[in-house]
């Protein structure tokens, strides 16, 4: 059994998630008129915690929601609406959209995000932040903050998150896929 390789720790990922949460608030002159939307389920922690940056930065508190892309998506995972678990209860209409997800790869999950929050109103704009970038897009998809990129290969590579909220510990591995196992 080969072991995973550990890209970045829980002092990395805190660094990025203040990193990302300085340049949110640069790049829109202040937390005026954003709310944060993490993709279920890593991105939905992520986004708390940049909300929480946000809040020792600024002072003040924005909104935070989970968003459930399943119904949206455009293969097997897709799921019915009725099925939707998403947690957004602020609305959007005219609001600075940071969506949030953990890695982002061909960018079709994002996609399925923004049809997503397209169908609950319509926003001022979406902006994406993600903690890992590992490329291999097939959709013109580009974050406008990122953690960190980290050069992959798209068939033979998995790159996972691991976050104290899901998996009891926080870090970024990654994990050849040729592997019959792994172990993290």
């Amino acid at each position: 059994m080969n072991k995973a390789i550990k890209i970045l720790n829980e002092d990395d990922i805190r660094r990025s998630l203040m990193r990302i949460a300085h340049e949110i608030l640069e790049k829109n002159k202040g937390a005026k008129d954003i709310v944060l939307i993490g993709i279920i389920t890593r991105g939905a922690f992520l986004a708390k915690r940049i909300g929480k940056n946000i809040s020792i930065i600024e002072g003040v508190d924005v909104p935070v929601g989970a968003l459930d892309v399943s119904p949206f998506r455009d293969d097997e995972k897709r799921t019915s609406k009725e099925d939707d678990k998403s947690d957004i209860n602020f609305p959007i209409n005219d609001k600075k959209v940071i969506l949030v997800d953990d890695v982002l790869f061909t960018g079709r999950t994002v996609r399925a995000a923004m049809d997503a929050i397209i169908s609950r109103g319509r926003p001022k704009s979406i902006q994406l932040a993600v903690l890992i970038d590992r490329g291999h897009r097939e959709f013109p998809i580009r974050p406008d903050y990122v953690g960190k990129n980290i050069p992959s290969s798209k068939e033979k590579e998995i790159v996972k998150l691991r976050l104290k909220e899901v998996d009891n510990e926080d870090g970024v591995y990654i994990f050849k896929m040729e592997d019959e196992e792994y172990e993290i």
